[in-house]
């Protein structure tokens, strides 16, 4: 039986993994917006966001534009039984929603 890394092997994919998700991020900010501070509620949750432009959009707003692609870096998907504005599975940790400064 051949031994193997698997540690080592994990890491090589992690960091081959991490420098393709910087490219695709970057090539898919052509014509969105950047979602750049977050606004939470006293529970943490997210209730509103500002771009780059200066916008500041409510959570509906931010839903029906990440909706339309016209916001980088997020997705949108369901569960509890409504739609959920997420920060896109990039392996980016800076551009997490969770991440962004407050406003």
């Amino acid at each position: 039986m051949e031994n193997k890394d698997f540690n080592q092997i994990y890491n090589e994919y992690k960091e081959q993994s991490m420098g393709q998700a910087e490219l695709e991020a970057n090539a898919q900010l052509s014509g969105k917006e950047q979602i750049v501070a977050v606004r939470k509620n006293d529970d943490g949750d997210l209730i509103a966001f500002k771009t780059e432009s200066g916008r500041e959009l409510d959570y509906i707003s931010a839903l029906s534009e990440a909706k339309t692609g016209k916001l980088a870096h997020v997705d949108v998907f369901h569960k509890y039984g409504r739609d959920i504005l997420r920060s896109e599975p990039d392996g980016i940790k800076e551009n997490n929603l969770d991440n962004l400064p407050h406003f």
